[in-house]
């Protein structure tokens, strides 16, 4: 038997319960989006939400905070890895740097509030020592138009997996080749290209993939933490289906079918150009000065 298809013999379980659930969910979405047996077009539900400027102002707040929250996650983690990975050898440190990943992201919501709101424990320390007259002076990252709050839970939610993803990668790096590339000359970032870039930037791409569509489709972190106008995709989707009127849900079907299909084509943009950049990499003999 092959490995492509033991491989897929392996994820068929998973395919399956995809296409059972996640499947059926999104047909009925895009089944209730359709204008079907009314005087109205077929798409315009999907007219209408092109047209609509609440969708437009939720669509970049949504890729603001996602890219955002992905990019910071990645360069702290990244950094973290590269500085302490010879750390992670023994099972302590990893408990440790792992430990976030086992909070649900609404308490990690809840622990941003109590630190960073205008009654939390930031602004209050910052009082008694005096760099602020008042908790009223202390700067607004929670329920804020810039969605600081959201990005900072996400920020230190994430960390730890991307610190997971690239452990297995920076214990496997034969780091002689650093030597040989000092002696080459090489130094700082024409360095990390040459020993440790053909090694990460593949896992980089798929887990900036991850986060990304993770991140603009989760709807508890802004639920908790954002704000009414504009509101990322997922609550707005929320509101236009539980909360305003029945004419508002075929528009919230079709965003949630927008935003599915967009991270689908996102998700094979990415993988098709890491794994040919993974295969380059290979076929070129893996180290280039």
């Amino acid at each position: 038997m092959s490995s492509s298809v033991k491989g897929w013999l392996l994820a068929a379980p998973l395919l399956l319960f995809m296409l059972l659930f996640v499947g059926q969910g999104l047909f009925r979405a895009f089944q209730e989006s359709m204008a079907f047996g009314g005087s109205e077009a077929l798409f315009s539900s999907y007219e209408e939400l092109l047209n609509d400027r609440t969708f437009w102002a939720s669509f970049r707040i949504s890729v603001y905070v996602a890219f955002t929250s992905t990019v910071f996650s990645l360069l702290i983690g990244l950094g973290l890895t590269r500085s302490l990975f010879r750390l992670f050898d023994t099972d302590r440190w990893k408990i440790i740097a792992w430990f976030p990943m086992l909070i649900p992201h609404f308490v990690g919501a809840y622990i941003v509030v109590l630190f960073f709101s205008p009654g939390g424990w930031f602004s209050s320390l910052t009082a008694e020592i005096g760099w602020i007259e008042g908790i009223r002076d202390f700067p607004i990252f929670v329920n804020d138009p810039l969605y600081i709050g959201v990005i900072l839970t996400y920020i230190w939610k994430e960390v730890p997996f991307v610190v997971l993803m690239l452990l297995p990668v920076y214990q496997e790096i034969d780091w002689r080749m650093e030597e040989v590339g000092r002696s080459l000359g090489l130094r700082g970032w024409a360095l990390f290209r040459a020993v440790e870039g053909p090694w990460v930037t593949a896992v980089l791409i798929e887990v900036f993939l991850i986060l990304f569509v993770f991140i603009i489709g989760a709807f508890e972190v802004p639920a908790l933490l954002g704000v009414t106008y504009p509101a990322m995709m997922p609550v707005l989707a929320f509101d236009w289906f539980y909360q305003a009127g029945w004419s508002e849900r075929p528009l919230a079907q079709a965003m949630m079918v927008l935003l599915t299909a967009a991270s689908v084509l996102l998700a094979f943009s990415l993988l098709y150009f890491s794994r040919k950049r993974r295969k380059k990499w290979l076929e070129g003999g893996g180290f280039h000065a």
